[in-house]
């Protein structure tokens, strides 16, 4: 009484169990790993991408305040009495 897949004993039947238990484990184990770093890789991009636009918007102060500075010293050069 031969079965399919070649399993022809009771001993053979509980190894290829325990082996399909262990199989589903250890992808059960993959798989919450995966999702986890997922997770994990959308919280970073959430959390840089807010960082990255405060940090931009402090940028752009300091762009708009060089700006203004550049204007003083150039009409300070050009024009010293202003300054007197």
């Amino acid at each position: 009484m031969a079965r399919a897949g070649g399993i022809t004993n009771p001993v053979n039947v509980g190894i290829a169990v325990q082996a399909d238990w262990e199989n589903r484990e250890f992808i059960s184990n993959i798989s919450l790993n995966v999702r986890r770093l997922f997770e994990f890789l959308l919280q970073f991009e959430a959390t840089t991408k807010s960082k990255l636009a405060t940090l931009n918007e402090k940028l752009d102060i300091l762009e708009r305040r060089l700006e203004v500075l550049e204007v003083q010293v150039s009409s300070a050069t050009t024009n010293p009495s202003l300054f007197t």
